[in-house]
């Protein structure tokens, strides 16, 4: 309800206001707008979706094609929808963007299947440079979801596919783990043997040690702060049931 008074007036609705009101990832977005499940048109580089068709397949009057809205959307991660309700969205943005700004890395909250939940706070300049690319972020939670597998609870770097490392902590809903806080676009560590490693992308951020042990060592802190502000109960799906996270014992 929230999402659709918030897009009330608009015309045309962009690829963030579609993603808030199918609570989907933008790639999704993106993905349904290329093959014709959305209606949308391109202005330049951006997509822009008319709201009165968004608003027509929401309540199941005129949907698009063939296909409902339940068709046209992929299955929920189970996750999603129960670290949605408990944690404050509008907070977590807010503590990890000052946390980024403060560390000089870019930062993000995600569920426990790696979709974003907030906006990437601090983008590096490479990674701002590809804020439009679908596949960016369709990488990335792939990778973030592999770092939710890990079991190791200490956070520690990782070197992804596109050449940056980042490293996440846990955030908790009581014994269960809801969701990860995520550092990232820092450059990986030059060594003797290695002086300029092969496919280190420019514009990533470059962390001298002291600086990388303070990100490591403030990530667990950012996210029991998030684990703290768990204000809201989760409420069960209305299509599905919802488990309680991952057991963290």
């Amino acid at each position: 309800m929230q999402e659709r008074q918030k897009t009330a007036g608009k015309a045309l609705l962009s690829a963030h206001d579609v993603q808030e009101l199918l609570h989907v990832d933008r790639s999704t977005v993106y993905r349904m707008a290329e093959d014709g499940r959305l209606s949308a048109i391109k202005i330049g580089r951006q997509w822009r979706f008319p709201a009165a068709d968004i608003q027509a397949l929401l309540d199941g009057s005129a949907p698009l094609g063939t296909a409902s809205v339940a068709e046209i959307l992929p299955a929920r991660r189970v996750d999603e929808p129960a670290v949605r309700s408990s944690l404050d969205v509008d907070l977590a943005a807010a503590v990890t963007q000052v946390a980024a700004d403060l560390l000089g890395v870019m930062m993000v909250v995600t569920d426990m299947d790696g979709q974003p939940i907030t906006e990437v706070s601090n983008p590096c300049p490479w990674f701002a440079e590809r804020l439009d690319d679908p596949t960016l972020l369709e990488t990335c939670t792939q990778e973030w979801q592999q770092l939710a597998d890990d079991p190791r609870f200490e956070p520690t770097l990782h070197t992804g596919q596109h050449g940056f490392e980042c490293a996440r902590a846990f955030i908790r809903s009581g014994s269960s783990l809801v969701g990860m806080v995520l550092a990232g676009g820092i450059a990986p560590r030059m060594s003797a043997d290695s002086p300029d490693p092969v496919g280190v992308p420019q514009g990533l951020y470059d962390l001298d040690d002291a600086e990388r042990a303070r990100v490591l060592a403030a990530l667990p802190r950012v996210a029991a702060t998030l684990s703290r502000v768990h204000t809201r109960t989760p409420q069960p799906s209305q299509t599905s049931h919802i488990p309680q996270g991952r057991n963290a014992s």
